[in-house]
């Protein structure tokens, strides 16, 4: 299996993109965005997980990230993904979606190609990782991250957005805590 997009570098920082099987917009709804919120804290409480700066779009997440010191991002992200995977598919079942069925069928149809038994499939394979390996890169990544919102035009100001660390940038309340860089 190829390791062109993967976090295999302890002590390194990485641009990711974790993205949900078929682009389904599962964070359209305000309680998925938090099982994400959730998990990431837990990460970053529990796991070594640092984040730079992060995104929530309606079907995937951007971050900038990296594990500490004797971590491992790619068992950081591979928990994430199993964990968050679960906690979607119970939260699709347990609370009122319109799209219910619909999800579920495809998610679990995403499944049927698989060797190991699994009854659905939320994440896409891999989580498409880049090594930050300069100023400009990260602060181009980082930029890329926040203007993401503006870009779908989800609101009109990166800072507006209250699943995404722009708002720490910005100084403003916040979901989630982040490491600041100062170098903007």
């Amino acid at each position: 299996m190829s390791t062109k997009y993967k976090a295999t570098m302890p002590d390194v920082g990485y641009f990711i993109t974790i993205t949900t099987i078929g682009w389904i917009d599962i964070f359209t709804r305000v309680r998925q965005k938090y099982v994400l919120i959730d998990s990431l804290r837990y990460c970053q409480q529990q796991k070594g997980l640092e984040i730079y700066a992060y995104s929530i779009m309606p079907s995937h997440i951007h971050m900038v990230c990296k594990a500490k010191e004797g971590g491992m991002l790619s068992n950081i992200i591979r928990d994430f993904k199993k964990f968050t995977s679960k906690k979607i598919i119970q939260t699709i079942i347990d609370y009122p979606e319109s799209r219910r069925e619909w999800m579920l069928d495809y998610f679990k149809n995403a499944c049927e190609h698989l060797k190991r038994n699994q009854q659905y499939k939320v994440w896409q394979d891999g989580y498409h990782a880049e090594i930050v390996n300069s100023n400009w890169f990260l602060k181009q990544k980082i930029n890329y991250v926040h203007n993401n919102p503006v870009v779908d035009k989800i609101v009109k100001h990166p800072e507006d957005y209250l699943f995404s660390s722009a708002r720490n940038y910005a100084d403003l309340e916040n979901e989630l805590e982040v490491i600041v860089l100062n170098m903007f």
